[in-house]
């Protein structure tokens, strides 16, 4: 570790680096009380029915099963989700997804547990499976909520100028429907958790989750709880990607810890049960209609967009509402007509990942993009340049962006790199039987909740009688890097190094509320929070030093690593001598932030609950050169770069490897991964056929810092967790129609769409 604070700018390596390199590291799924129990569910094994019984008779009589809990067993409400409280704890009456839980049993071991739930007899009588978005707004469809009146989540439109009108001016128009696929988020660790509740009636939980705070009132909610009485702890995650934020295992384990109070459960889902119960990416089409002049200039854009929620809502709405919002692309476009549907269907629950609605709009905007430069004949880079957005102008939504804006820097970047410079040569040197494409991206993601939902953190720091820091982090880190990032701004904030600084990960006794790892959002809200918390400490050390060292003006006073110096004087005093003569309540600070929202608020988008508009933005473009085999139709990625607008960079470690890893997620989008399902049942149910891309699959990828100032961010950064990986899927389709003069429209990209694109020389 380099001598000096640890401050914000080099790169630093992150503060957990040691401990999980050597396994030292604790997640949630290394966690084995003494005498714990394991609990487990049965799933219904069909997409969508009713319960006519469920026989557990004979699970029950095992020797080590503790106890077998079904829909009766469950107070509360028995129903948990994040916004729409749609999702059975444990079913009824009705199955709507083969996931779906109809029994929970807890056992001695898992040997047991396996046993007991294969015992278990559910007789379902089936009702007809409705797969996909057609057949669930078919008139006479048959209804997956009863209640609800339709299979119909939400509707939406999001409406600037008159689209219509425009088009009919427009010297160029195109036409094109597109098709993304779901996606499972294939995280290291799987869904699990352990919980007790204790003699007092409260709930205590380590869990993998994005949302500790949140999870007590989804849990509260659905069990009847106080949220004041569930206290949870979120170790490292071992990724998250989405999957984590809202309840997995969180409902059940706390009814299993309920009826057996005083013994701790523990629950781990296998690769086979997060595939079938885990949430997945929502599958979506999207119709688009592109108007432009012969100058390229972007005119009008109607597009319509249908979004596969499976059986239940979770964040159906909200990731339809960001897919809408960002279905222009980062253009100046004059008009746009987009309207939503997000539908209930009996295929597993679609939810919250990474790109979260806007990684499926940006194949349809970029693949647009590139039709339009193809048709005018113009360079697809100078194309995007010329209608990139800019500071001052009015999105598609009709916000006017007062954030920072760094796309065509971006752009600039790679026109000017040799990827780029190179790319004739370099396609007219392929080998015998192999094509070469050279493909671009630009792309952007709202940042934060957006408008209507309070995007506030709560920053606690503490220090401790040896003279340390100790931050309590309220935000997960589910690998992204936050809880090092928090100690940089800490170590630039009060001028000390990486020794005396230790982070706490949340717990929700000892933190306070700061949201969910989620939308882009963590160190830029935490860490103006914690800034704010780092300069109350900074000026109270100084002030109590003043007082101790009998000095009666403190403007001659500075930290430095370690201790309190009056400059004048040369005198110091040690934090650890500040430490043990302060009471704990005198060595605490606390400080909020609340994400500023968008001033601006458009006289559309009236659908949406919340989360509509964004204010802040990150953007990115991305160029790829792709190998393709004309006799396999193998697609081999050979060159990546993404240039990346992501505000100051506190941490280019931390930042580069987020982008890197957003492209490796997004080349397994475009080219490998389609969560497959047939007639409801799931098609792809392990890593053996649902397939993401290895070391092997995956380029050297070049990462570049386009750094912009955003005066609203902690020390000028932005957040760049989703942005990296938008690009991929767009960015590949760009360099196989610039190979094969053919465009895909379909995700992800096969060797059977090159095949049959190198045989039709047009669409597939």
């Amino acid at each position: 570790m380099p001598h000096g604070p640890y401050d914000i700018g080099p790169a630093r390596p992150r503060l957990d680096a040691l401990s999980k390199a050597c396994g030292a590291e604790r997640f949630s799924t290394d966690h084995y009380p003494p005498g714990m129990l394991w609990a487990g569910v049965r799933r219904a094994g069909v997409p969508h029915g009713l319960i006519r019984e469920i026989d557990t008779a004979r699970a029950a009589s095992l020797p080590g099963v503790h106890r077998v809990l079904t829909r009766a067993d469950v107070p509360g409400t028995n129903r948990q989700g994040i916004v729409h409280k749609d999702m059975p704890v444990l079913c009824g009456s009705r199955v709507r997804h083969a996931g779906d839980p109809v029994a929970l049993v807890v056992a001695d071991s898992r040997d047991v547990l396996r046993r007991a739930l294969d015992l278990i007899g559910v007789s379902i009588d089936p009702l007809p499976a409705v797969c996909d978005v057609d057949a669930a707004l078919a008139e006479n469809a048959p209804l997956i909520h009863q209640g609800h009146g339709s299979n119909l989540l939400l509707t939406a439109e999001i409406l600037k100028g008159d689209a219509e009108a425009s088009l009919k001016k427009c010297d160029v128009i195109l036409e094109e429907t597109f098709f993304t696929p779901s996606q499972a988020h294939a995280f290291l660790e799987t869904e699990n958790g352990v919980a007790r509740m204790d003699e007092d009636g409260v709930l205590h939980m380590t869990v993998s989750t994005q949302a500790p705070f949140r999870d007590r009132f989804e849990i509260g909610h659905a069990l009847g709880l106080a949220p004041w009485k569930i206290r949870i702890e979120s170790p490292f995650l071992g990724g998250g990607f989405g999957g984590k934020d809202g309840s997995t295992v969180q409902c059940l384990l706390g009814l299993a810890a309920m009826r057996l109070p005083g013994r701790w459960i523990k629950m781990w889902w296998d690769r086979e049960e997060s595939f079938l119960a885990g949430y997945k990416r929502h599958a979506a089409r999207l119709e688009y209609t592109l108007g432009a002049m012969a100058d390229g200039t972007l005119e009008a854009l109607r597009c319509r967009l249908w979004f596969d929620t499976g059986a239940y809502a979770h964040l159906g709405g909200e990731i339809m509402e960001l897919g809408m919002e960002h279905a222009a692309g980062p253009y100046r476009i004059g008009s746009m007509d987009c309207r939503g549907w997000c539908v209930y269907t009996n295929n597993p629950v679609a939810g919250a990942f990474r790109g979260f609605g806007v990684a499926q709009v940006s194949f349809a905007f970029e693949g647009m993009m590139d039709r339009l430069a193809d048709r005018l004949g113009r360079d697809r880079l100078d194309l995007r340049r010329q209608n990139a957005l800019r500071r001052g102008d009015r999105n598609c939504s009709g916000v006017t962006l007062t954030a920072s804006t760094g796309l065509d820097e971006c752009l600039r970047r790679l026109r000017e790199d040799e990827l780029w410079t190179s790319r004739q040569a370099w396609k007219k040197a392929a080998p015998r039987f192999t094509r070469r494409g050279v493909g671009v991206a630009a792309v952007f993601n709202g940042m934060g909740y957006g408008r209507g939902l309070a995007d506030n953190a709560i920053a606690k720091i503490e220090l401790t009688p040896e003279g340390s820091f100790t931050i309590y982090s309220g935000v997960s880190d589910m690998g992204q890097g936050n809880a090092s990032t928090y100690a940089q701004i800490a170590g630039e904030t009060l001028c000390q190094d990486a020794g005396r600084l230790c982070v706490v990960q949340p717990d929700t006794e000892l933190a306070h509320p700061s949201g969910s790892a989620a939308a882009g959002r963590t160190t830029y809200t935490f860490g103006k929070a914690l800034i704010q918390a780092c300069e109350l400490m900074a000026s109270k050390l100084i002030r109590r030093a003043a007082l101790a060292l009998m000095i009666d003006e403190p403007g001659g006073f500075t930290l430095v690593p370690g201790a309190v110096r009056h400059l004048p004087t040369g005198r110091e005093l040690p934090l650890s001598s500040l430490g043990a003569m302060l009471t704990r309540d005198d060595r605490i600070c606390v400080a909020e932030y609340l994400m500023p929202v968008s001033r601006e608020v458009p006289d559309t988008g009236k659908d949406f609950a919340l989360g509509f508009p964004h204010l802040i933005f990150p953007y990115a473009a991305h160029l790829v050169r792709i190998e393709i085999d004309e006799l396999t139709g193998a697609v081999r990625v050979c060159d990546y770069l993404a240039a990346t607008d992501g505000g100051r960079v506190l941490n280019p470690q931390n930042f580069h490897q987020q982008i890197e890893g957003g492209v490796a997620q997004g080349l397994g989008f475009a080219l490998l991964e389609d969560f497959a399902t047939s007639d409801g049942q799931v098609a792809t149910r392990d890593l053996s056929t649902y397939l993401i891309p290895t070391s092997m699959d995956l380029p050297d990828t070049r990462s570049l810092a386009v750094e912009t100032l955003e005066h609203s961010g902690p020390f000028g950064m932005k957040g760049v967790g989703e942005v990296g990986l938008n690009g991929p899927l767009p960015a590949v389709a760009s360099a196989l129609s610039d190979a094969l003069g053919g465009y895909a429209v379909r995700a992800p990209i096969t060797p059977e769409t090159v095949l049959h694109l190198l045989s039709a020389g047009e669409r597939a």
